[in-house]
Formats: structure tokens, sequence, C-alpha cells
């Protein structure tokens, strides 16, 4: 199993970036693929999942309205959109994979990791 996230990068306070998670060695469609962020002296927090079988996505309600998470399973891939991007958005961005449904992006669910990619929102 491995992930990578890519996308990150400087964009200004209300811009929007799309950050891509893709997945190998392991099909979408039996796995929750969450988002998750770590600002420099802060603690990781969970921003979003969603199961690449039925679809549900879940966000943390810091993003709620703003960020869009989807999966794109034929490319094994899943996105996360971020819009109306805030300075307090900076951070190093995480994908992780869990096998099954999970309902609730805590990161002591996911068992798969990949290296991070940097959003940086200048004010």
């Amino acid at each position: 199993v491995q992930l990578q996230a890519y996308g990150g990068g400087l964009v200004q306070a209300g811009g929007s970036l799309r950050l891509s998670c893709a997945a190998s060695g392991f099909t979408l469609d039996d796995y929750t693929i969450g988002w998750f962020r770590q600002a420099p002296g802060k603690e990781r927090e969970g921003v979003s999942c969603i199961h690449g079988g039925n679809g549900s996505p879940h966000y943390a309600d810091s993003v709620k309205g703003r960020f869009t998470i989807s999966s794109d399973n034929v490319k094994n891939t899943v996105y996360l959109q971020m819009n109306s991007l805030k300075p307090e958005d900076t951070a190093v961005y995480y994908c992780a994979a869990a096998e099954g449904y999970l309902d609730s992006v805590i990161a002591s669910g996911f068992e798969y990791w990949g290296p991070g990619t940097q959003v940086t929102v200048s004010s």
C-alpha cells in the first residue's frame, strides 16, 4: 500500500488549491481515504475522509462548505478541492488509508500514510 499526496503550494487568502492522493497497491473500493493536516507546533488534525466504495464524505467543522473531497476509482486517486482558503489552513497535508468504512477523520483509525505536501496561504 502506497500513498502519494501532491498539489500543494503557495496561494493567497481566498484562493483555491486541489490536492491529489494517488493510491497504489490497493483499490479504493474497499478503503477509506482521509486527509489530515499539521501546522507547525500543532497537533495533526483530521480534515476530511471518503470511502471509495460508497463515496460517503465527512468533513471537519473547520472546513465544511469550503473543502470538497472526491474519489476517482478509475485513477485510484482521491482529491481534496480547497476553496476560500484562509491563512489558518496553512499546514502540511497528508493522505492516509484505512481498510473498510470509517465515518470519522481520526488519525488512529488510519493504517497507511503517505508523505505530506505543503500548503501555504498568505494573508
